[in-house]
């Protein structure tokens, strides 16, 4: 833990906190301030026991707030592109208004895995798709976002999305957006159907899982928000704060029909209950194909609303979960209390 704390190893925030003894402050493991010696750190489980041994919460790595949550000086920008995501904003632009640039986009890069510039290019398209969708004219659309020919607007939109804007009418729209958990960011992803994609912002399948999506959905992907991406935001605060123990969005879950037999079984299992392998197998009619709900099981999409994390060995052991073991642990104890 005093390795991680030493490094700012963001993968350990949510799992430990640090309380320097000589400040009176508690970090999370990813804190950037410098490094205190080793015997002027205690570790804690959560903030909870920090706070209850007299320590207060940094005011740089803010260990109160949900993970991954803007920070105060750039909530007005995020909220600005909210109010007009068809908005240019150049680096002049931040500039005379007090933003740097250059930490602008580290933060983007770092919580978005893209810049600034090109997190506002992928909103326009976004809501050109949409516009393009309902029979809006190319040009039209072009020009109302920003663009200055309509050469750019398709070189742009092909860049990103990898299909031309004529044959964008037909092809089904996934607005990706970040929702804030206790256990860290989660990516969720959702068409006008429903949920498609939720998942742990550092899982090292998300890349896999968007392109089998954009696969087998023939989908464009593109920031932005639907009525499914509030929903399932709300419901997941409900969750983590014990409120709710059925999940209502609507879910798209494309895949073979035995996977799709394997996730309709999971969604079977009573909260706060696990089942091994070889029961889930049996309950869908399946026993000897255990091995193939295991993969099935991994290849689930939509994490906590398909409760994956309620299967565990045979054994009663906790056993392997794309978002690991420590967040199954947590989801199971929260169940279980």
């Amino acid at each position: 833990m005093y390795r991680a704390l030493s490094e700012s190893d963001n993968t350990y925030d949510g799992i430990f906190i640090a309380a320097i003894k000589t400040t009176g402050i508690f970090c999370r493991p990813s804190c950037p301030a410098r490094t205190p010696l080793r015997r002027n750190v205690e570790f804690f489980p959560s903030a909870d026991f920090a706070l209850s041994a007299g320590y207060r919460p940094c005011k740089r790595c803010r260990p109160l707030a949900p993970a991954g949550d803007a920070p105060a000086w750039l909530r007005s920008l995020l909220d600005m592109v909210e109010e007009d995501p068809a908005a240019r904003i150049t680096d002049a632009d931040l500039r005379s208004m007090k933003y740097d640039p250059v930490r602008v986009r580290r933060w983007f890069k770092k919580h978005h895995g893209m810049t600034f510039q090109a997190y506002l290019r992928a909103r326009r398209l976004g809501l050109a798709i949409g516009r393009i969708r309902h029979g809006e004219d190319q040009a039209r659309t072009a020009f109302g976002h920003g663009y200055e020919s309509l050469s750019g607007f398709r070189e742009a939109f092909g860049r990103i999305f990898n299909i031309t804007p004529g044959r964008s009418s037909g092809a089904v729209n996934m607005y990706i957006n970040r929702i804030l958990t206790p256990l860290g960011p989660m990516v969720a992803g959702a068409t006008d159907e429903g949920l498609c994609l939720l998942e742990f912002a550092d899982r090292r399948m998300l890349e896999t899982q968007l392109r089998t999506l954009r696969r087998r959905m023939n989908c464009t992907i593109t920031p932005g928000r639907n009525e499914h991406l509030d929903r399932i935001d709300e419901e997941l605060m409900e969750y983590f704060n014990g409120s709710l123990r059925e999940f209502k969005v609507e879910i798209v879950v494309p895949g073979t029909e035995f996977q799709k037999q394997v996730w309709s079984g999971l969604r079977c299992i009573p909260y706060g209950r696990t089942l091994s392998y070889e029961q889930l197998a049996g309950d869908i009619n399946r026993p000897g194909a255990v091995r193939a709900v295991g993969r099935a099981n991994g290849d689930n999409r939509i994490a906590i609303v398909i409760p994956c994390h309620r299967v565990i060995g045979a054994d009663g052991r906790l056993t392997g979960y794309g978002g690991g073991l420590w967040r199954k642990r947590y989801l199971l104890e929260l169940e279980k209390s």
